[in-house]
């Protein structure tokens, strides 16, 4: 089956968490998180959780964990805490979480900022993977950057993803 088959077969309105790792944004200045809700319910979706939090490693894990299992969205979509700073650990807090890494999605989203911002694309550590049934995307906490990555490679295919994660 090919992929115009599987997207046909895809799963439809998913429920989407939402995480927002900044020291300096309040829920109301979340200009990303909003931009990515916002996204999500024109696509069909649902936002089941919204949330900004510290960009401190137990605080993550602590987040992702709880809203997996009090809400059970199919999707995670995190912002912020990936660059190559001593603060951002949101990589090193959800990496070891997930039991499958969906390397793609680092690779082309480093591919897609090099063809709009040139060289400093290096500096952005995005991640994916799954932990549970939820797929989880770990993209910069620029309005850019979630933009890049949820139009041009995760929203086309949400549906796809989580059938794949239903068959388990």
């Amino acid at each position: 089956m090919g992929v115009t088959e599987h997207r046909r077969q895809a799963v439809q309105g998913l429920k989407i968490g939402i995480i927002t790792m900044s020291t300096t944004r309040t829920p109301a200045e979340d200009e990303s998180g909003h931009w990515m809700a916002e996204q999500a319910e024109k696509e069909g979706h649902t936002v089941v959780a919204h949330r900004v939090i510290p960009d401190e490693t137990g605080i993550i894990r602590e987040t992702v964990n709880e809203l997996i299992q009090a809400f059970s969205p199919r999707v995670l979509l995190m912002n912020g805490g990936t660059g190559a700073s001593p603060k951002d650990v949101a990589i090193e807090a959800v990496k070891p979480l997930f039991q499958k890494e969906l390397t793609g999605f680092g690779i082309l989203f480093a591919q897609l900022s090099y063809a709009e911002i040139g060289s400093a694309a290096i500096l952005s550590r995005a991640t994916a993977g799954v932990i549970g049934n939820t797929a989880v995307f770990c993209m910069p906490g620029s309005i850019k950057a979630c933009r890049l990555a949820c139009r041009e490679l995760i929203f086309p295919d949400l549906g796809h993803l989580a059938k794949h994660l239903q068959e388990a």
